[in-house]
């Protein structure tokens, strides 16, 4: 356990990614962060869903060269893992407390603490996206800006309670077993990239069951306990003193939370993206959908340099691109199949 200065770090140099990982003492314990890019750029902060780190989570959105041109070229990235879901993680003590969704929260202010950040843009995916929201809630004047992936704000449902009640007693008697993996894969995923009898899983699927086996089970079962105790944070979303960008997947199974959360954050300040044929994981499964809203929401804050790779999404740009019409499915349509849009943002 460390104090919330965050003063003791230990540095590894990434050997598959180029990228550097820093272990951060927090208040309530140590987390990892991989940083890509210059510090002197803005920062993007990131946060994963239940078990998945940014290898599983990210790898498919930060991995398009149009997306390297848009993020990596603006900002300065930060993957933070949940606690013990970075590659290599030992197995955190059963003798430390299982921490709330606000021990998470604070974390991530005690990260920007240790690298001097202060004001940061967010991406979040499912679990990702309640804890940087509820960040966003309690440290305003600390976000820029939400970009939020099949994103939940209430308590889990009885159902939603009950299996992952389910899955943390076999995570408990059996580990990281293929019945666990088969109900992530189901959270993540759509019906069409899992596969069926008849139909091979997609490469994506394959390479996220793959990563799933090297999660430690324990470490996983406490960020579930965690997210399956969380609270309806729906009253603080209009206070949200940030803009707010949305994706979800119209086959993930937070398809409808999506569409509650945006019904209660305020119009002029957020968008909807709908991704027809998508799971939860649209950074995975189908990323170049996000691209080009995305390039919307940031130019509104004025963060978005010249752009260096030719074909990139920017080099279809112009300050008319603020304009919110160009939100509407008939401007995106043609760029972006499979979408629909709800959008009311004002920049």
């Amino acid at each position: 356990m460390g104090d919330s200065s965050g003063s003791v770090s230990v540095d590894m140099e990434m050997i598959s990614l180029g990228g550097k990982e820093h272990l951060v003492q927090t208040c309530c314990g140590s987390v990892s962060v991989a940083v890509f890019g210059e510090p002197d750029k803005p920062a993007l902060i990131t946060y994963p869903d239940l078990a998945l780190n940014h290898m599983s989570c990210f790898q498919g959105l930060f991995f398009c060269p149009e997306a390297a041109s848009l993020l990596l070229h603006n900002f300065c990235i930060y993957h933070i893992s949940p606690p013990g879901h970075e590659l290599g993680a030992a197995p955190i003590s059963s003798e430390i407390p299982v921490p709330s969704v606000e021990d998470l929260a604070d974390q991530i202010a005690d990260v920007l603490d240790y690298f001097r950040l202060e004001a940061v843009m967010c991406l979040g995916v499912t679990a990702g996206a309640y804890i940087l929201t509820l960040f966003a809630m309690k440290y305003r004047e600390r976000v820029m800006g939400l970009i939020l992936v099949s994103p939940v704000c209430k308590s889990p449902s009885w159902t939603e309670w009950l299996c992952n009640k389910l899955m943390s007693n076999v995570l408990y008697y059996y580990g990281m077993c293929n019945m666990v993996k088969e109900m992530l894969l189901q959270r993540y995923f759509s019906k069409e990239v899992r596969g069926s009898a008849h139909v091979p899983e997609s490469d994506i699927v394959l390479a996220c069951r793959s990563l799933l086996n090297e999660r430690r089970s324990a470490n996983v079962l406490r960020f579930l306990e965690a997210i399956n105790g969380r609270p309806d944070i729906t009253d603080g979303l209009r206070k949200l003193q940030c803009r707010t960008l949305i994706f979800v997947g119209d086959s993930s199974p937070y398809h409808s939370e999506a569409l509650h959360m945006t019904s209660k954050l305020d119009r002029r300040f957020s968008a909807l993206v709908e991704v027809q044929a998508c799971g939860s994981m649209v950074t995975e499964e189908q990323p170049y959908a996000m691209l080009i809203p995305m390039e919307y929401f940031l130019m509104g804050y004025g963060l978005l340099r010249p752009c260096q790779l030719k074909g990139s999404p920017c080099d279809t740009l112009s300050a008319s691109c603020l304009s919110p019409e160009l939100f509407s499915p008939e401007s995106m349509g043609l760029k972006l199949k499979p979408i629909k849009t709800r959008v009311s943002l004002q920049v």
